[in-house]
This record gives structure tokens, C-alpha cells and sequence, in this order.
């Protein structure tokens, strides 16, 4: 239920301000407004000014909306009233009416940003935990523990980490710049002194079918210490005499660094053929140092076999508070709805150009499933989730298909440049191909929605 209200409440919100940029901006250039409606298909309420005569509806299919206009290419148009239809208006102010709804996404965007910034997040530390084997953040000398304070791309000034989050994000969008980076980190028992680990991300392969940049980089996760929690009784832990507060200090002859790495290593507890392999782990129990054989339980999943303890592994990964006074906030919010506009632009053209997998492609499934996800952890992961719809809104409708925004203003482009408009015949045979293009991108999104469902 929280999945469908938050995935509802977002979709009418997104697409009742992107309207409603069309609307105000129609009734700004003099122009009729005769229906507003957020929603398709049969009207589920309806109401009707007396004043403008606009009719305002609600419809029963939450994935679109529109807003009718007065115009003389679809009905007849009352002599008096044609100074006020859409297809009499200047060129100028009927690109700004096609122009508003998306510019009304992302002034969303950035006002969620700003609002999110300004009251503060509380973000994970950028402490690194352990890199994946043979990962290039492993290559690079990476051990995990390691606090990143700045990082840049040679020969621009260097930027400030403050968030495991931000770390993140400027990683995934110089991984799909093909950009190298460089980061100073330090080691936790050594905060002074700062250690440069270069990053070549131009060699990432991103056309492999890996939606997610990081895991081929390394960077998965935040530093936990790798400490036990609590222990189920009929756990492969409890067997062993393993505590609630047992620091595991090695497994076997491997030092452990952290939470993620000793979950690796009890995932590995088991041979291919699901048989459980007895693991020395060396603890720290209070002052003292034990020893205990602990045999994790074999389990199947996804096809493979894998360790179980039955126990939780690691810590909470350290939190701060990341919080920007007002002017900074607008400001930050505006390089974030710019940077991911042209990081969405970026990966739209690297998916057409076959440079990266159309697996990234997202349809209402998964959309509606990290609305749910983000809502049921907190107001500030769900606004920030909205945000970055809004900008996705945003750079969708501005692609330069003819059923979108974008493609009108294309017309709009042609139009400006030879002084006359594009014919009916071409609009018609445009909008056909555009029909088709949008379709199969959905299928493909809708493709791609299924499958992650189905894991």
C-alpha cells in the first residue's frame, strides 16, 4: 500500500507541475486554457471555472496528463476568441508555452534539492569498505577503511567529499564521462597524512550489461566494523559459540578489515557443491583473543551456493550531517538538477551509440518500486527520489521526438529558421515515427522492470 500511494502521490505530483508550467504559461501569453487534466482515460471527478470557463479533471490513469488548449487545427474557433487560440499565438510565445512544462520540472527539482539541502541529510560517512576482488578500486590499492576527502579529475580543482552518497554520484558521473579521477583519502590510524589513488574510469567497459558503474570501479558500500549482532539459535554462530560483540579480527590466515569483507568470506564458506568448509576465525572477545572453528550453513540462491551464519554481520556505518545555509543550498541544487540532466543526456546517447547497456532503461515498475523503498525509509531518501524523477521528466520531454515537448520545439526550430511551418503531411508521418520510437522504448523499460522483479 505505501509502494502504491507514494508511487501514485509522486506520478500526480510530477505531472500536475509539469501541466501546470503549460497552463500558466498559456494563460501568461493570453491563450485559452478549455481543459486541465493530470491523468488519462475516464474522468474519476471534474470541475469547471466560472470565471476562465477551463475545465479541471482528475482521470483514472495516473501515467500522463495534458492541457487543452483553444485552438483552430481542432475545432472551429469563434471570430472573437481567435486572438486567444494556440495556433495564432507568435512563434516566441507558443515555444514558450511547449517549453514551460518541462522548465516547471525541473524549478521542482531544484526547489526539493534546495529544501533537502538546506534542513540538512544524514549521510553515510565516505569511509570505503573493502573493494571487490580484482575490482579497479582493489588494482588502485584500496584496502578499505579508507576516508575519502576530496577527489577531482586531473587538471580541474578538486572537490570535496563529504558523504559516502556525493562519492558516489561524482563517481557514476565521470564513469559515464569516461573521465579519470584522482582522491586523496586517509587511512583510519592515520588522519593526517593524505594518500593520492587514481582511478582510470575512461577503461570501464560500460556496455557490458552492468547497470551500475560502481560495481565495476569497486566502491559498493560504506566502512563497517566487523563486529557480530545478533545471533539466530539455529545459526552455524551459535554452533560455534560466536557472541553478540565478537570482533573478528581473521578467518583463516585473511585479516579482516571490515563488515563487508567477513561477509564475503563466510559467503565463500562453502564448496560448489554445497557442502559446508570449516573456517578459523581468530576473535576478539572483551581483552582477550579466541580461536573458534565456525562451518557456515550452505544455501541456494540465484543458482549458486552460498555461506549463512545466521548471525547480523557488521556495524552501522557512521552518519553525518550534511547541511548547506540557504543561498549555498540553491545554489548546490541547481548544479545537481544540471548535473543530472546531463548525466541522463550523457547516458541516453551512450545507449543509442551501443556504449552502455539498454538494461539502464527504467519503466513505472521500477519506479514505483524505489518510490515505495524510498518512502518507507523517510521524507528527505523520498523527496530527494522525486527530485530526481522530476529531472528525468524534465530531459525526457525535451528529446526531440514529435510527440514530446522536444519535438514541437524542433518544429518550432525548423519554423524560425525557413519562415514557414512544417506541413501537415510531415507533422503526420513524424508523429508516426515518433509513436513508434516512444513505444519501443517502453517495451524495453517495461522489459527491463520485469526482469529485476524476477531477479
Amino acid at each position: 500500500m505505501l509502494t502504491f500511494l507514494s508511487f501514485v502521490f509522486g506520478l500526480a505530483l510530477l505531472i500536475g507541475v509539469h501541466e501546470y508550467g503549460h497552463y500558466r504559461m498559456a494563460v501568461v501569453c493570453g491563450v485559452r486554457v478549455l481543459r486541465f487534466s493530470i491523468g488519462m482515460g475516464p474522468v474519476l471527478w471534474g470541475w469547471t471555472s466560472s470565471v476562465t470557463r477551463t475545465e479541471y479533471v482528475l482521470c483514472a490513469i495516473p501515467l500522463g496528463g495534458y492541457v487543452r488548449m483553444l485552438d483552430e487545427r481542432d475545432n472551429p474557433v469563434d471570430p472573437c476568441e481567435r486572438s486567444r487560440a494556440f495556433n495564432t499565438q507568435s512563434l516566441w510565445r507558443r515555444s514558450l508555452i511547449v517549453g514551460a512544462g518541462p522548465m516547471a520540472n525541473f524549478v521542482l527539482a531544484v526547489a526539493l534539492y534546495a529544501g533537502v539541502f538546506w534542513s540538512g541529510v544524514q549521510e553515510v560517512s565516505p569511509v570505503l569498505a573493502s573493494p571487490s576482488a580484482g575490482s579497479m578500486a582493489q588494482v588502485a590499492g584500496l584496502k578499505g577503511g579508507e576516508r575519502v576527502r576530496t577527489l577531482q579529475v586531473p587538471g580541474q580543482e578538486p572537490v570535496a567529499i563529504d558523504s559516502l552518497e556525493a562519492l558516489r554520484w561524482h563517481l557514476t558521473r565521470h564513469a559515464f564521462q569516461s573521465e579519470d579521477v584522482e582522491m586523496d583519502v586517509y587511512v583510519a590510524a592515520d588522519s593526517i597524512r593524505q594518500i593520492p589513488v587514481l582511478l582510470p574510469l575512461s577503461q570501464l567497459d560500460l556496455a557490458t550489461g552492468v547497470t551500475d558503474p560502481l560495481t565495476l570501479i569497486g566502491i559498493t558500500g560504506p566502512w563497517t566494523e566487523p563486529v557480530l549482532g545478533e545471533l539466530v539459535e539455529t545459526g552455524a554462530a551459535h554452533r560455534a559459540q560466536l557472541k553478540k560483540g565478537d570482533l573478528i579480527v581473521k578467518v583463516d590466515d585473511i585479516a579482516v578489515v571490515d563488515g563487508q569483507q567477513l561477509r564475503g568470506l563466510i559467503r565463500s564458506g562453502v564448496t560448489s557443491a554445497g557442502t559446508g568448509v570449516t573456517q578459523h576465525w581468530l576473535i576478539r572477545r572483551h581483552a582477550a583473543l579466541l580461536t573458534l572453528d565456525v562451518t557456515p550453513n550452505p544455501e541456494r540462491v540465484d543458482g549458486r551456493w552460498i555461506g549463512r551464519i545466521g548471525a547480523y554481520v557488521g556495524t552501522q556505518p557512521a552518519r553525518v550531517l550534511v547541511r548547506k545555509d540557504p543561498l549555498d543550498a540553491v545554489g548546490a541544487a541547481v548544479e545537481k538538477t544540471v548535473d543530472v540532466s546531463l548525466l541522463s543526456l550523457n547516458m541516453l546517447g551512450r545507449m543509442l551509440t551501443g556504449q552502455a547497456s539498454l538494461r539502464n532503461l527504467s519503466g513505472p515498475l521500477t519506479i514505483a518500486d524505489y518510490a515505495g523503498k524510498s518512502a518507507s525509509i523517510g521524507i528527505t531518501p523520498y523527496l530527494l527520489f522525486l527530485a530526481l524523477i522530476s529531472v528525468s521528466l524534465g530531459v525526457l520531454n525535451l528529446l526531440p521526438l514529435p510527440v514530446l515537448d522536444g519535438g514541437h520545439l524542433m518544429y518550432y526550430l525548423y519554423e524560425g529558421l525557413t519562415g514557414q511551418p512544417v506541413s501537415e503531411t510531415w507533422q503526420d508521418r513524424f508523429q508516426r515515427g515518433g509513436v513508434v520510437i516512444l513505444m519501443g522504448m517502453m517495451f524495453i523499460a517495461l522489459f527491463n522492470d520485469v526482469a529485476r522483479l524476477l531477479g
